[in-house]
């Protein structure tokens, strides 16, 4: 599995001269990453200034891995020549086969890529990107779609749009990628497969996926089982309609989702609301250090937002922590007789960088307290930037979280405390279903 993202040597084949053909992209992408890029076109002597070959047999030497992007009908001819050459990797971008029920071309597929042991991600798929070691088959150009920097997060989608789509969101949100991996139709390698390798790659430190159906349900529970990493899933195709649209899509057979479900919690799997919460999720796993323990101390400098708060909590069913009396004493004497010190702590509008330091550190202390959620609203006169350093030093004490609303002058804000490891969320309700989600996870 490990050529997928480290090759030493990959074929393109489909590639012509027109820049914008999905070949042509896929070439140009990979150009940067590797000098042993090989086009391979039966028209063309030269194609980007590089040495095309008519087909992977004329060309010397070993190939690690076949990128193809030739038309459907002519794909199992290509497959079948990279399996003379001995490749034993191929990624099949090409689409038209069991998702557009042409499930004769998609069992010849299979018949092929088994009979010379080759390992297939796809048909009907956007490739692979490998933010460490650079690996870029995707065949959506830089300019229009941004790869994520390097980090912790591998994404596995089902369906290429949806993730690319993602994956550039990721990018403009400055989330941290290890791999992403596009499978489409999944005909011999499926969603299992690349959960057990992800386990196992010492890059990944979190899981997302995105899935419409899964091939073998036994194979992933006990994948997933004996993984110790978060695996945070969303499901495509949990209403009838969606569950009819999944078949012409990647041709899976979606299922009654309540079975998923229960699939996905008896393997300690996250299981994600929405495509937003997927990534809220995420970033809780990505920047926080777990922690036994479900009791959550909200602190706030708007009384209202501290409410709010509350309300989204008890209505999640996550645990309001109670202040030991020792706790409570020590904040009343310090802290002017108008800030409310229980759960909600408002530390109200007047509040300084000094107050909240002081209150985060009184929290860390007491052991009453599992988890902290901080609503931090930069529009008060007296928060500075530097609230943002005195805060680093009671990271991976306990799980901690903040909320900070505001317009476009408080992105920069926002922007810094992300880039210190600390997750924000713009609404209370995003941070404290992530939070859920995050301290109920068992390790």
């Amino acid at each position: 599995m490990q050529k997928f993202f480290t090759p030493n040597s990959v074929a393109v084949i489909g590639v012509s001269k027109n820049p914008k053909k999905v070949g042509s992209v896929i070439f140009t992408n990979l150009k940067s990453y590797s000098k042993k890029v090989i086009p391979i076109n039966p028209n063309e002597k030269k194609i980007q200034g590089v040495k095309a070959y008519a087909s992977v047999l004329d060309v010397k030497g070993s190939i690690d891995l076949a990128i193809i992007s030739v038309p459907a009908q002519f794909a199992i001819k290509v497959v079948d020549q990279c399996g003379r050459k001995g490749i034993k990797h191929v990624i099949i971008v090409t689409s038209g086969f069991k998702e557009i029920g042409n499930d004769r071309l998609d069992h010849e597929l299979y018949k092929t890529l088994e009979k010379y042991k080759i390992k297939c991600v796809g048909p009907n798929c956007l490739g692979i990107y490998d933010a460490h070691s650079g690996f870029d088959s995707l065949f959506l150009p830089i300019a229009q779609m941004k790869r994520p920097k390097k980090g912790g997060i591998s994404f596995i989608s089902q369906s290429g749009a949806l993730g690319s789509a993602l994956v550039d969101l990721a990018a403009y949100e400055e989330f941290g990628f290890a791999k992403f991996i596009s499978y489409g139709n999944a005909t011999n390698l499926n969603e299992s497969d690349y959960l057990e390798y992800l386990g196992k790659d010492p890059k990944t430190k979190i899981i997302c996926l995105y899935v419409e159906g899964i091939k073998d349900g036994k194979k992933f529970m006990r994948v997933a089982k004996n993984i110790k990493k978060p695996i945070i899933v969303i499901k495509g195709g949990k209403t009838e309609r969606g569950s009819k649209a999944t078949m012409s899509h990647t041709g899976s057979l979606a299922g009654s989702f309540e079975v998923y479900k229960g699939a996905f919690k008896q393997s300690n799997i996250v299981i994600a609301d929405s495509l937003a919460e997927l990534f809220h999720i995420a970033k809780m796993f990505d920047k926080l250090t777990y922690k036994k323990g479900k009791r959550v101390q909200v602190i706030t400098n708007g009384g209202g937002y501290g409410i709010v708060t509350t309300d989204a909590l008890e209505e999640n069913n996550v645990e309001l922590a109670e202040l030991s009396e020792k706790t409570r004493k020590r904040l009343v004497a310090l802290f002017p007789k108008i800030c409310a010190i229980h759960n909600p702590m408002d530390l109200v509008g007047d509040a300084t960088d000094e107050r909240y330091s002081i209150a985060i550190d009184a929290c860390m202390r007491d052991r009453n307290i599992d988890a902290l959620l901080v609503i931090l609203l930069p529009q008060t006169p007296l928060i500075t930037k530097k609230i943002i350093y005195e805060l680093k030093k009671y990271q991976g004490k306990k799980p901690m979280a903040f909320v900070v609303t505001g317009g476009q002058k408080t992105l920069p804000f926002v922007r810094e405390m992300e880039k210190n490891g600390f997750p924000v969320f713009q609404y209370p309700s995003e941070a404290v279903r992530a939070m859920k989600k995050f301290i109920s996870w068992k390790t």
